[in-house]
């Protein structure tokens, strides 16, 4: 795997070491921002651990030809390496619709199936536009019961306003759909339809607006519940 690859005439995207480290502030910033203005989770994430996945060598940076930082992601473990997840996927707001996320995605897979070739790949997220990257590399939308059982990979969502949604649900249920990339699977893929998510996509934009009102309907009852139940007391 080739670590530097240039995309267009614009931006130069490659894994993060060292020498990006004085990077990790402006990324987790806009991660905070990001997550803000979205109203849904990005896991917020310190310098100091962006800066532990640079030197690792788990990390993916695209910066503009002359060094400006434009978009990041990193991978992780879990389940000693039965899961790899490509995460914290952020792309600067100006440097946005270039493409460039869809590079970092797909470097970041290139990166997990070079180290990890045996994983599964998982993700989970709330952008439409997101889960497009993720079948174009092959990734399918699977139950979170398939997602990791470990403690640890939960807790990584514990930063994200919908967190409670999460852990009243016992983990069964959130806005976030989860998506999987089976390496087993993939050797069966030409005997089989793949996911056609053009063709989906519709289905699940009205799923999750039909999934936020009724998670809404459920926190404003569970507030009047309390409500009278301070009342009595």
């Amino acid at each position: 795997m080739s670590n530097i690859e240039i995309v267009s005439d614009q931006y130069i995207v490659q894994t993060a070491d060292e020498t990006h480290f004085h990077l990790a502030d402006a990324i987790c910033k806009e991660m905070e921002e990001s997550a803000k203005q979205r109203g849904t989770g990005i896991a917020k994430r310190s310098p100091v651990y962006v800066r532990e996945k640079m030197a690792e060598g788990k990390a993916i940076v695209a910066t503009t030809l002359l060094g400006e930082w434009v978009g990041f992601c990193y991978i992780e473990t879990w389940e000693h390496g039965k899961f790899v997840a490509n995460s914290g996927l952020i792309v600067r707001p100006d440097h946005r619709k270039s493409g460039i996320a869809k590079a970092i995605k797909a470097k970041a897979f290139e990166l997990s199936r070079s180290r990890y070739p045996d994983a599964k790949i998982i993700g989970i997220t709330t952008s439409l536009a997101v889960m497009k990257i993720n079948s174009d590399l092959g990734y399918e939308p699977v139950t979170f019961s398939e997602l990791p059982a470990d403690d640890a990979f939960w807790k990584g969502c514990s930063s994200c306003v919908n967190y409670d949604v999460l852990t009243r649900t016992n983990r069964k249920n959130c806005l976030c759909t989860g998506m999987m990339f089976d390496p087993e699977e993939e050797k069966k893929s030409a005997k089989r339809k793949p996911w056609d998510f053009l063709k989906e996509s519709k289905i699940y934009e009205r799923l999750m607006r039909l999934k936020q009102r009724l998670l809404l309907r459920k926190e404003i009852r569970e507030a009047k519940a309390r409500q009278r139940d301070m009342e009595l007391a």
